[in-house]
């Protein structure tokens, strides 16, 4: 029977009548003959309904279906009825087709009447007051949208016909609606607590009840599901990495390449330079638990090939062939400039060079730090991740990638570094004239041998192969130095720049001191404040080391994340939150990312509107391009404006 009822309904041609919104009043009869098929969702209130001959006792969310000419009866409750109802025409082909007509003898599901509670009633309502809403605006673009969605709400009143008798599903029976709406809905923001929603149970038991049939939370399925998703479209498609994270539901490329070193260990240009095999999806409704796709455990984050500190790749296109053309044309340049040197090493023949390429007459002896004891002027010797490295004493043509903040604030002026870094806002006047080296994915070796450094200073050890053959290549995983102070002192003495570094970090030191202090007059010491970034598919909640503020709330003002999600917040760092949880995050005070948005429009959104922080104007709101960046001259100045903000809103007014 249902397989009779699929094949019609795939080769029927649909057309939408009509769709309204009606309520009742209490006790109020409704009788109506249906001119076409019709759907009718009621969703608040109880009633009685006839349909033909067939009675249903309705309340809250319940499905029916009439097949044209049949008469419905509606006799409201005492608290009213509020429905929806759908009509629409299937035709189905009139020549060649005599089988379909068999089957319309023997199932005829335009004509069906039936009436069920739906198990997922959620997602159908969600979709029929969308298609109310398009149908609504008369125009045929909207009408054309609302009728693409009318196969997909078919689709899920559908899926529970079958079922409709079963008023208590199994486990499996829930798992298996989960992975459904996961694999269906995938670039929705799906949240634990929507999933059990629309399944009719407790986030608690969905949660234990998911592990226990397939090895993983629903969260860390739909995760995996994405992931797998996006693996697809690199392996299959040339899409940019912001593409990619707009079709599997993630804000933004920067935070997918994020999510998908932390699952895989590669980034996302590392897994199609090292994939050739085709991708499978397990088939977890089997009832096996199948822990595979997690092969390899989740691991802590791994800071490295493209998860920069406090870069972030806004709009633009990722080239994901581009490192394999770069490799060849850089090998034969590299081949050209050993030939020229060739010819001129008579000149040089009277020097001696050590096993690493430092001169004999100028080396030192290495102190337990790996920093050679005496700085002469020609070369020292520094202990790196990748072994010990030997650099100019004075190096004068410095290539950067991550660490650029802490060379300005020494006075270091480079000669190329990646494209944002040249759009930071906080030393943008001290760039003039540094070259441009592509961005932090596809950095232009070529253009980096073209510029002819003397040293090369990196926080990606995956260029340290490519870059150490152009110049001494210094790589520092982001995350080995911990904080400004060590990061500062650390390139101070790499540099030759000690007392730079003493005298800018006692300048750091006193002003934000000063900042502290205006800001522990002006709040509560208790209060919480949330580090936040505004988005339409759902915000993000960030720690103390992922920018937005981060480092300036939380690490140099020691303010308080909200106390019920420090945890989680400093662990991930960066936290997809669901419209339903906002006030979860939000705290006394709100530092929120946003573009185009002031806070009286604020005020208007949907959850948005209802916080405190939000009514009381305790909400600070900056633009992408000065929150994104936490270097240590960008934190600096961040903590400056936010303690300026915070001691003008506590001013009397």
């Amino acid at each position: 029977m249902w397989n009779d009822y699929y094949i019609l309904w795939n080769y029927a041609a649909v057309s939408i009548a009509d769709i309204r919104y009606m309520e009742l009043e209490a006790y109020e009869e409704m009788k109506y003959k249906f001119p076409a098929s019709t759907f009718v969702l009621t969703i608040q209130g109880e009633a009685g309904v006839m349909i033909d001959n067939a009675t249903y006792e309705v309340s809250r969310f319940y499905i029916l279906h009439g097949g044209k000419g049949s008469k419905l009866v509606i006799q409201a409750g005492k608290a009213g009825l509020r429905f929806y109802y759908l009509m629409y025409k299937a035709n189905l082909p009139s020549r060649g087709r005599t089988d379909l007509g068999r089957l319309m003898e023997r199932t005829n599901p335009f004509q069906m009447n039936y009436g069920f509670t739906p198990d997922m009633p959620i997602l159908i309502y969600e979709q029929l007051k969308q298609m109310h809403f398009l149908w609504e605006q008369k125009n045929p673009i909207q009408h054309f949208q609302a009728k693409s969605m009318f196969y997909t709400f078919v689709e899920q009143v559908s899926l529970q016909i079958p079922r409709m008798c079963n008023r208590y599903p199994s486990i499996m029976d829930q798992v298996s609606k989960v992975i459904e709406i996961v694999e269906s809905s995938y670039t929705q923001p799906l949240t634990l607590h929507t999933l059990a929603e629309m399944i009719g149970t407790s986030p608690r038991s969905l949660s234990r009840k998911f592990k226990q049939s397939t090895g993983t939370s629903p969260i860390d399925y739909l995760i995996q599901f994405r992931l797998f998703k996006a693996k697809e479209m690199l392996l299959q498609t040339d899409a940019t990495l912001d593409e990619i994270a707009a079709g599997i539901g993630y804000p933004d490329g920067y935070y997918l390449g994020r999510m998908f070193k932390k699952h895989t260990g590669l980034s996302p240009l590392q897994f199609k330079e090292k994939t050739s095999a085709p991708l499978y999806w397990p088939d977890l409704t089997s009832g096996m638990a199948r822990n595979d796709i997690f092969r390899g455990g989740r691991g802590r984050y791994v800071y490295t090939d493209g998860d920069n500190h406090y870069q972030y790749k806004h709009g633009g296109s990722i080239n994901m062939n581009r490192q394999t053309r770069t490799g060849m044309l850089l090998s034969i340049l590299l081949s050209l400039t050993l030939l020229l040197s060739a010819c001129s090493t008579g000149a040089a023949s009277n020097s001696n060079v050590d096993a690493s390429g430092s001169n004999s007459a100028s080396s030192s002896t290495k102190t337990a730090t790996g920093e050679s004891e005496s700085k002469t002027s020609e070369t020292r010797t520094i202990s790196t991740v990748k072994g010990n490295v030997t650099i100019p004493a004075e190096p004068k043509r410095i290539v950067v990638d991550l660490y650029l903040g802490s060379l300005i604030a020494l006075g270091i002026k480079p000669v190329g570094t990646p494209e944002l870094n040249l759009k930071n806002p906080y030393f943008i006047k001290s760039l003039e004239g540094v070259e441009n080296i592509g961005e932090y994915e596809t950095i232009s070796l070529e253009k980096v041998l073209e510029l002819e450094p003397d040293l090369i200073v990196t926080g990606n050890p995956d260029l340290f192969v490519s870059f150490s053959k152009i110049a001494p290549t210094l790589v520092i995983p982001f995350g080995e130095l911990k904080n400004t102070h060590e990061e500062i002192a650390y390139f101070g003495k790499v540099l030759n720049k000690e007392k730079e570094a003493e005298a800018w970090l006692a300048d750091y030191d006193a002003r934000i001191a000063d900042a502290k202090k205006r800001v522990g007059e002006a709040i509560d010491p208790a209060a919480e404040v949330s580090v936040m970034q505004f988005n339409d598919k759902g915000p993000l909640a960030f720690g103390d080391n992922f920018g937005r503020g981060g480092q300036a709330v939380y690490s140099a003002l020691g303010l308080n994340p909200p106390a019920d999600k420090k945890e989680i917040l400093m662990e991930d760092q960066l936290v997809e939150v669901s419209s339903e949880a906002i006030p979860e995050f939000a705290g006394d005070y709100i530092i929120l990312t946003a573009d185009n948005l002031t806070l009286e429009e604020l005020k208007l959104k949907p959850v948005w509107g209802s916080l405190d922080a939000v009514k009381n104007d305790r909400v600070f709101i900056w633009s992408p391009d000065r929150s994104w960046y936490f270097d240590p001259i960008a934190t600096l100045d961040q903590t400056e404006e936010l303690a300026a903000w915070f001691t003008k809103i506590s001013e009397p007014k």
